[in-house]
């Protein structure tokens, strides 16, 4: 009892803020409020939060073992713990193993696990994650990046998904041979819950337009509840504009003109699919985070979930991505000073030519990308520490 009062004590201020920026351009304009089960799931001892680090597939490991190098150096309170998991480590203990390191840290940073399309026994593990921790809410925010060379420069999207049913039930058989029936599970419980969840963030971010995705015209009773549960939730809000949108329609809207969205509201399959397009706007799926968010639990990873794996062992991959998850998971955790350095120093310094990346158009290794972020950070720590004394 006494070791929960700590803990309790220590994370007040998280529980009672919401998660600001500190850095200009870096300015998220968004927030995440913690809620009192997500304090008490959170370990921290002694000032540190220890956080599981997951290590997945292609680029994954590598890119993890930076962004540890970085909170080094810009003296991140997060003590890791590693989770050896990928496509290779099939067996079901270490998927349990993984399971049980996040609901001991209540956070995580995931590198993308890839799944095995060609394998029908091969079930996705990052699937089997976010069902079982219920990860319900997927966010990812595709803004445009100051010195970047991309489609647009005027974008700022907040694309939230359901991200525990729909298409991503995982229930398909095959009937007789040649004939396959895919299950896509939508429950009116789920759709409101994503949709309030929506449009609270709206709420809280100063968001003027909540824009729900479907294809209500052709599935009209699972994407017919869905949008039904959007509308309904949407009369409890009557500041923020309400509208709506077929997928296909959508598609075409967001590569043509993307201005015109602020929050996408989606369920599972459509969220990806626009979540990618959006990425591809603004640079890549190298620069873009993403975050899934239940309850209880937090698991921080890249925004399109692409593995990299045929960058690895290259030392070409865009660290940017997994760096601003990271700076996300800071925040979330209540460390806004240090998460907020570090991402000054990763925006500052991808906005450089000599600092891009192969995917962002310049020449720059993985290392050359991180040591310039550490020659950024080092001053500013100093300065931090010697305020600090």
């Amino acid at each position: 009892m006494a070791a929960l009062t700590r803990r309790l004590l220590c994370n007040t201020a998280w529980r009672q803020t919401v998660v600001p920026s500190l850095s200009s351009f870096g300015n998220r304009n968004y927030t995440i409020n913690a809620t009192e089960q997500q304090v008490l799931s959170c370990a921290k001892y002694g000032g540190r939060h220890c956080v599981t680090l997951m290590t997945g597939d292609g680029v994954g490991p590598e890119i993890l073992t930076h962004v540890q190098e970085i909170f080094r150096y810009a003296g991140a309170p997060i003590d890791f713990e590693t989770v050896e998991i990928n496509s290779s480590t099939t067996d079901a203990a270490y998927l349990e193993a993984a399971l049980l390191s996040v609901q001991r840290n209540g956070v995580a940073l995931k590198g993308n696990i890839e799944t095995k399309f060609d394998d029908a026994e091969f079930r996705s593990m990052n699937v089997a994650l976010r069902s079982r921790l219920d990860l319900w809410s997927n966010i990812v925010w595709c803004r445009s990046f100051k010195g970047v060379n991309a489609r647009y420069d005027d974008i700022d999207i907040v694309l939230i998904r359901e991200n525990t049913e729909g298409e991503y039930s995982s229930l398909e058989h095959e009937s007789v041979t040649g004939v396959v029936e895919s299950l896509k599970i939508i429950t009116a419980e789920k759709c409101e819950r994503i949709a309030r969840y929506a449009f609270d963030f709206a709420a809280r971010n100063g968001r003027k337009k909540v824009t729900a995705i479907h294809k209500a015209n052709i599935m009209k009773l699972a994407d017919g509840l869905f949008l039904e549960s959007c509308r309904k939730v949407s009369e409890d809000y009557a500041d923020i504009k309400f509208s709506d949108m077929i997928i296909d329609n959508a598609s075409m809207q967001m590569v043509s003109r993307p201005q015109q969205f602020d929050v996408l509201l989606m369920p599972n399959l459509y969220g990806n699919i626009l979540s990618s397009i959006a990425a591809g706007l603004v640079g890549g799926a190298g620069l873009v985070p993403g975050m899934n968010v239940g309850a209880k639990y937090a698991v921080f990873e890249s925004g399109t979930r692409n593995s990299g794996r045929s960058l690895k062992g290259k030392n070409i991959a865009n660290p940017t991505g997994m760096l601003l998850a990271s700076c996300d998971m800071l925040d979330y955790l209540g460390h806004h000073n240090v998460g907020a350095l570090i991402r000054e120093s990763v925006l500052d310094v991808i906005a450089q030519p000599q600092h891009q990346t192969p995917d962002m158009g310049g020449q720059a290794t993985t290392t050359d990308v991180i040591q310039a972020i550490i020659d950024d950070i080092k001053p500013k720590t100093q300065t931090r520490n010697q305020q600090a004394n």
